[in-house]
């Protein structure tokens, strides 16, 4: 069986463990989260072995995940970063126009995101990602570093949930930051 906390699997198997982790929360009846596949349109198949070999994608996607926590909607991306520094165009216009949509809907909206070399996750509110773009629209850096993100919202693996990437976790923290 292969390890999943193995640095060097770890970045390629980000989406892997997330997907884990709502298996996890969806067997636990804690939370249910989909993957949200992309549309394409074949171009070309492979007669003999029927595999696509040429697509493109039909529509922009949404975000990567969608779905519940406890009656709660919720929406998130999941990136890989493979530096302390996160580049803003990992993250589509419409992406956020989606994920703002959502939230006036009573929704959270947020990035899950893995720091490789550092080997940490960080979870992102869309509130916190929009001063960032913001920022970038106004001339500013069109990227952000670790050390300008709340230290509140990195976390490691098996939170107090048990999930691989437990960002039931950090929902918490981010419903407590936006009551308290």
């Amino acid at each position: 069986m292969s390890t999943w906390n193995s640095r060097g699997l770890r970045g390629s198997t980000f989406e892997e463990m997330v997907n884990r982790s709502n298996d996890f929360y969806r067997e636990m009846k804690l939370a249910l989260i989909q993957k949200i596949p992309t549309p394409i349109t074949p171009v070309n198949i492979d007669k003999e072995s029927r595999h696509i070999t040429l697509a493109y994608f039909d529509q922009k996607s949404t975000v990567d995940y969608i779905g519940a926590v406890q009656g709660i909607p919720v929406c998130f991306d999941a990136k890989e970063c493979a530096t302390e520094t996160f580049a803003l165009d990992n993250i589509h216009p419409h992406q956020i126009s989606f994920m703002e949509s959502f939230e006036e809907q009573k929704g959270i909206a947020f990035l899950l995101i893995f720091f490789g070399q550092s080997d940490r996750f960080y979870y992102l509110p869309l509130r916190d990602l929009k001063v960032f773009v913001e920022r970038a629209e106004t001339g500013g850096r069109k990227s952000f570093r670790t050390d300008e993100l709340k230290e509140e919202f990195f976390f490691g693996e098996g939170g107090t949930s048990g999930a691989l990437v437990p960002y039931l976790d950090m929902i918490e923290k981010d419903l407590e930051a936006r009551h308290g």
